[in-house]
């Protein structure tokens, strides 16, 4: 991994955080006046320059400002984000909204999807492999974004078609137990170079469930990141909760 210093790093984020919000490339001038830097913007394209070269940021048009690359999100979500929990007031929004999904006989897993779908704003998917159970909603929030790629959207919406094939696979890539977060092409249920996916399994009785979000590579990952972590964690308890139930 790369070894960047406290400037470096800090516009690596600054860069990040501002192309999350604008979907523009970010120049010197904007981190110098949004980010509070105490160097000048000369400086700070100096800075941008090298970083281009450790292959973490990329101009995509000559006098342009500059965007993240694969491998500049990789290091951001590594080496700088930072796990955080949901707010009080987000966890109880969330409870709220699943037992009202709940309440309307939706199944478990198109719950899950649609719950996510619907806070995030981006596809969502949910499902236990080894029963066949797979949903997924928010196709629909993709379609009506900024598509900058037509083929790439249809390459993701085939692959989320065949999702039951994939999920073995991911099943494997998740055996670790934590949350993960794939960038562009690392995706292993597409190729898709504009998506990443942050993914999550999680114990469903004997079996192993999944619980997806899958967004532009601009999303904010942290705050995703933080959703699935929560999902995980409702599911696992309200399966024990079900349990506990049970015997009384």
């Amino acid at each position: 991994m790369k070894i960047l210093n406290e400037r470096q790093l800090k516009i690596l984020s600054a860069v990040v955080e501002e192309y999350t919000k604008t979907a523009l490339p970010v120049g010197s001038s904007v981190l110098s006046k949004e980010y509070n830097f105490k160097v000048s913007s000369a400086t700070l394209r100096i800075d941008m320059v090298k970083l281009e070269k450790m292959g973490l940021l990329y101009q995509p048009h000559t006098s342009a400002g500059r965007i993240p690359t694969d491998t500049g999100y990789r290091y951001f979500v590594e080496e700088v984000m930072t796990d955080r929990e949901l707010s009080k007031e987000e966890q109880i929004s969330l409870q709220k909204e699943l037992l009202q999904l709940r309440a309307q006989n939706v199944k478990l897993t198109r719950t899950t999807a649609k719950l996510l779908s619907t806070v995030s704003g981006y596809v969502a998917f949910s499902g236990v492999p080894s029963k066949g159970e797979f949903n997924e909603f928010g196709l629909k929030s993709l379609m009506e974004g900024d598509i900058t790629d037509l083929d790439d959207l249809c390459r993701l919406t085939e692959a989320l078609d065949y999702i039951d094939e994939k999920c073995d696979g991911l099943l494997k890539e998740l055996s670790d137990g934590k949350t993960k977060i794939f960038i562009g092409k690392d995706n292993p249920i597409s190729n898709s170079e504009n998506y990443s996916m942050v993914v999550s399994k999680y114990q469903h009785g004997k079996e192993e469930g999944i619980v997806a979000l899958i967004g532009p590579k601009n999303m904010k990952y942290e705050k995703n990141k933080s959703l699935i972590n929560y999902i995980k964690k409702i599911k696992t308890a309200t399966k024990k909760e079900k349990k506990k139930t049970d015997k009384e």
